[in-house]
C-alpha cells in the first residue's frame, strides 16, 4: 500500500509519545515521575460541568451550525472586547476542536504548496508539521536563550522572502513561557503589514501569565493589523479543559467563511455538549478561580526555577508564562532526545526533549503538578545529572 508523501514526511509529536510511554510504565505499578504534561492538573470547575450535564438535560446533543452555536460565538465576542479590548462580530467567529485544530484550519485555507510559513524557535512542535501539512515550508526564525528567547523586527525582517505567507507568533509561548509587550508587538506587527504577511496569534495561555505582566494581543494594535491577524484560544488552559476540545479563532469574514467551509465538510461541528460547557466558562466568573490556579502556577515556577539552578549543569530559563520551564542541559553532553530517553529509562522521570522544539540543547519540564512531584523529580534529575561523565 503507497500513502501520502505529505503525510509521511509529518513527525510524530515528542510530548505525546513520552507522556504515554511515562503512563504507560506508572500504570504498570513503576514509581514514574511525569514532567511532561502539557495540560492543567487542576479539574474543570464544578459550574462548567454543571452547565455541561443541564445540556445533556435539555437535549442538546444534535448537530450545531458547523461553526459552532450562536450564542458560543457571543459568548466569545463579549471575552475578546472585555479581556482584549477586540470588537468581532458572531460572523467573525469560527468554534473548533481545541485550538489545535483551529490553527489547524488556518493553515489550511491560508496556505498554497510552497509558500513559507515563518515560526519563531523555540515552537511549540505541531507548528512545522501543520504547516507542512498545508504543503507549506516552515521556516524556522531563531533565538537565543541569552536573549530571552525573543525575536527582534529585523529577525523577521530578514527571514522574509517572496514567498513568505504569514508569521506565528505564541505569546505566553510553549515550550519557554516567552511574554511579548507591547513595543516588541508593535515592532513585529510592522513587519508584517509592511511586507503583506497574514499572522496567525495563538494566545491559548494568556490567562496564565507571572510576575504582574499583562498579555497583550496583537489584533489590538490596530483595525489594518487586526484584518490580517488570525487570533486563536480556547478554554483548554484557562479553564482546564483540555478534554473538551473547544478552541476558536476570531478573523476577517472572508477567512472565517472559508474556514467554516473547510470544517463542515472535515468535522462538521464540534461536540454540541463542550460547546455547552466552553459558554458557561467564558460567560461566568471565573476570574477568582483563574487567579488562583495562575498564582500556584507561578509558586511552583519559582520553587522548580531555584531547585534547579543549584545544580551547576542545569540552566533553567525564567518563563514569565505557561507552565512550562526550558532547561539548558547542553553542559551534559547528551543531546535532548538521549537525555530524556535516559533520564526515563534509568531514574523513572519524565520530561520532553528540546530537539522537536527547534532547540536540541535544552529540555520542557512542565510544572503542572504539585510541589511534591516537582521536588522529587528534581531530586532525581539533579541526582542523575551529577553521576554523567563531564
Amino acid at each position: 500500500m503507497f500513502f501520502s508523501e505529505k503525510v509521511s514526511k509529518v513527525q510524530p509529536s515528542a510530548t505525546l509519545s513520552i507522556t504515554s510511554k511515562a503512563k504507560a510504565m506508572k500504570a504498570e505499578g513503576e514509581d514514574v515521575i511525569i514532567l511532561a504534561a502539557g495540560e492543567p492538573d487542576f479539574d474543570t470547575p464544578d459550574i462548567i460541568k454543571k452547565a455541561a450535564i443541564e445540556a445533556i438535560k435539555q437535549g442538546r446533543t444534535k448537530y450545531t451550525p458547523a461553526s459552532g452555536t450562536k450564542s458560543l460565538k457571543e459568548a466569545i465576542c463579549r471575552k475578546l472586547n472585555k479581556d482584549n479590548g477586540l470588537k468581532y462580530e458572531s460572523g467573525q467567529i469560527v468554534v473548533s476542536n481545541g485550538a489545535k485544530h483551529s490553527l489547524y484550519n488556518a493553515l489550511q485555507v491560508l496556505c498554497n504548496p510552497n509558500d513559507e510559513v515563518l515560526i519563531i524557535s523555540p515552537y511549540w512542535v505541531s507548528y512545522p508539521e501543520m504547516v507542512k501539512l498545508a504543503g507549506a515550508v516552515p521556516v524556522t526564525v531563531k533565538t537565543r536563550q541569552k536573549n530571552g528567547f525573543k525575536v527582534s523586527a529585523d529577525d523577521i525582517a530578514e527571514a522574509v522572502t517572496e514567498k513568505t505567507k504569514a508569521l506565528i507568533i505564541n505569546s505566553p509561548s510553549n515550550p519557554a513561557g516567552v511574554v511579548y509587550d507591547r513595543d516588541e508587538i508593535e515592532k513585529i506587527a510592522d513587519v508584517c503589514v509592511s511586507n503583506d504577511l497574514a499572522i496567525i496569534s495563538d494566545e491559548i495561555y494568556e490567562k496564565i501569565i507571572f510576575d504582574g505582566k499583562t498579555h497583550f494581543s496583537i489584533a489590538s494594535l490596530s483595525e489594518q493589523v487586526k484584518d490580517r491577524t488570525v487570533l486563536v484560544n480556547g478554554v483548554s488552559k484557562s479553564c482546564s479543559m483540555t478534554g473538551w476540545r473547544i478552541g476558536y479563532m476570531a478573523a476577517s469574514k472572508d477567512l472565517v467563511n472559508m474556514v467554516s467551509t473547510l470544517q463542515s465538510h472535515a468535522t462538521s461541528n464540534p461536540c454540541s455538549i463542550s460547546q455547552a460547557a466552553a459558554e458557561c466558562a467564558l460567560t461566568e466568573d471565573l476570574d477568582s478561580e483563574m487567579e488562583k490556579n495562575r498564582q500556584t502556577f507561578q509558586d511552583r515556577r519559582d520553587v522548580l526555577v531555584k531547585r534547579l539552578t543549584e545544580n551547576p549543569r542545569l540552566k533553567p530559563f525564567v518563563p514569565e508564562g505557561a507552565f512550562y520551564l526550558f532547561c539548558d542541559v547542553s553542559e551534559c553532553g547528551l543531546d535532548s532526545l538521549e537525555f530524556a530517553k535516559r533520564l526515563l529509562k534509568e531514574k523513572k522521570v519524565a520530561v520532553i526533549p528540546g530537539g522537536p522544539f527547534g532547540e536540541d540543547g535544552s529540555i520542557r519540564i512542565s510544572f503542572a503538578t504539585d510541589m511534591d512531584t516537582i521536588n522529587k523529580g528534581v531530586d532525581r534529575i539533579s541526582e542523575w545529572v551529577d553521576g554523567l561523565a563531564a
